[in-house]
């Protein structure tokens, strides 16, 4: 699949909620290494946009369900025929360890990030485009300005508190996305449609074209149904919908 370009789209709000965090995460550990205080504030954004993110709803209990839910599911085709028993375990394991390690946090995930008043400044003035330039945060200028390793200890402390959730919904995606083959189809005239069964919820979508190819996925759906139009990015005009015929890899993750 390294060949291929993944587009991804998530069919109820848990999993759009996994995607974000997920690209919030990556974009954290990106940034953290880096040793410029540009890449400092990014990994400060992403980590105020994580905390504003579990501040709108009960993640952890969400995913603790969610993961409790594989743990159960895998563990019922334990004893089928062909099931590899040794990966079996090991994933069943890392559910374990992931559901522990949720059950130990006392609070709400994020609330400690909420409460410190420096990053609360940040977080106010980052509503006004250009709100956290020197002037308007003489504080965090100053914090910009210590050595590297200082920043990074610090960013890491903060960050540290996201680490089970991390972990867990990390792994969450990685079940899901592996838990069906992917399949090549054809979309004629750039369009493509096809209706879930209410047996076999689908919660994610993954479409695979080429490195080089010219068009890009629109995917829509909900748990009846999706759809994906294939267009041609334009910079003058709106996207079209390509009128030629093409195949795509297509995987309907569904665990």
């Amino acid at each position: 699949m390294s060949d291929l370009i993944i587009y991804e789209h998530p069919l109820n709000e848990r999993i759009r909620t996994l995607l974000r965090l997920e690209h919030l995460f990556q974009q954290n550990a990106f940034h953290l290494s880096r040793p410029e205080a540009w890449s400092s504030r990014a990994t400060i954004n992403s980590l105020l946009d994580i905390t504003n993110i579990l501040a709108r709803a009960d993640i952890k209990s969400e995913i603790i369900k969610e993961l409790e839910r594989h743990a159960a599911t895998l563990g019922k085709i334990r004893s089928a025929p062909g099931v590899n028993t040794q990966r079996l375990d090991t994933i069943l394991e890392e559910l374990g360890i992931n559901i522990d390690r949720l059950y130990q946090i006392n609070s709400q995930i994020g609330r400690r990030l909420r409460e410190n008043d420096f990053l609360n400044s940040i977080a106010q003035r980052n509503s006004i485009p250009g709100g956290s330039c020197a002037f308007d945060l003489p504080q965090y200028h100053h914090w910009l300005q210590r050595p590297h390793a200082e920043r990074q200890d610090d960013l890491q402390r903060w960050a540290q508190e996201f680490s089970p959730l991390e972990s867990a919904s990390s792994l969450l995606l990685s079940l899901i996305r592996s838990s069906t083959d992917a399949s090549w189809e054809s979309a004629e005239g750039g369009f493509f449609q096809r209706s879930l069964g209410a047996q076999t919820p689908v919660q994610l979508v993954r479409v695979g074209l080429a490195i080089d190819s010219t068009v890009y996925p629109e995917i829509s759906g909900s748990k009846h149904r999706f759809t994906i139009r294939f267009l041609e990015p334009s910079e003058q005009d709106r996207p079209a919908q390509t009128q030629a015929d093409l195949k795509f890899q297509l995987t309907c993750c569904l665990l």
